[in-house]
């Protein structure tokens, strides 16, 4: 009984070690990361290197949160205007990594290559995006192209690779030249060249068939989707290439 009480505590106690080793790794920066060119684009504790689209400042519904970006959709209900959240700097060709937990039955996403201009209203008209949602319980799950990990409205995810609503997933994207890939939990999902005739291909069969300016900027913004639902976004960095 003696033995078994003291190995139940080792394997507690490493499983603590294990988390809290691993709860300081996020929103940190590995020597090896600095010395490949990583930067973080959130520093886990405030919201400086970002702003909400078309505004100077973060909306109040943005709030940072045991270390990640959390958008409370409740906080619009007292007034406070909501709205995509979007990096100072534009960026072309990159690595972008981070972390992202959604709210059941929620959903959000992440936008890249978004123009800034007030002609285009929301960051969507201009920048295509990789899914973030409850799979199992939002509407848009049962959408093809319109799951975890798609090029929405565009490519299918060639695997399902999301975590159950309350863990956190890990996305890679890469973008070099045109050539776009989605990595989701380790798992490439997506891979296209953007401006090629299977992009072309894509797009005729999207809703951004005919949207002036969706896709055709190189260089942009990369937003957090305010879609309306509580979702939290850490561990954010990016690599230029």
């Amino acid at each position: 009984m003696i033995r078994s009480i003291i190995s139940s505590a080792l394997i507690t106690g490493a499983l603590i070690t294990t988390s809290v080793a691993t709860a300081q790794q996020v929103n940190k920066l590995t020597p090896k990361e600095e010395k490949a060119g990583w930067k973080l684009l959130f520093d886990g504790k405030t919201t400086n290197g970002w702003h909400t689209y078309l505004q100077d400042n973060v909306s109040p519904a943005w709030k940072v949160v045991d270390g990640a970006l959390e958008l409370d959709p409740e906080a619009k209900k007292s007034g406070a205007h909501g709205g995509d959240l979007v990096t100072d700097g534009e960026y072309e060709n990159y690595e972008l990594a981070l972390q992202w937990k959604i709210s059941e039955g929620g959903n959000s996403g992440i936008i890249f290559g978004v123009h800034e201009d007030p002609k285009f209203k929301q960051t969507y008209l201009t920048g295509p995006e990789m899914q973030v949602l409850d799979d199992a319980k939002h509407p848009d799950g049962k959408i093809t192209k319109h799951n975890s990990g798609d090029l929405y409205d565009m490519k299918k995810s060639a695997k399902n690779a999301v975590k159950p609503v309350g863990e956190w997933n890990q996305v890679k994207i890469r973008k070099k030249d045109g050539l776009l890939t989605f990595w989701l939990n380790g798992v490439q999902t997506v891979s296209v060249m953007m401006g090629s005739d299977e992009w072309k291909q894509l797009l005729a069969n999207s809703k951004f068939k005919t949207w002036e300016g969706f896709g055709v900027y190189s260089k942009g913004h990369i937003a957090l989707q305010d879609h309306g639902n509580k979702v939290w976004y850490r561990d954010i960095k990016i690599r230029e290439l």
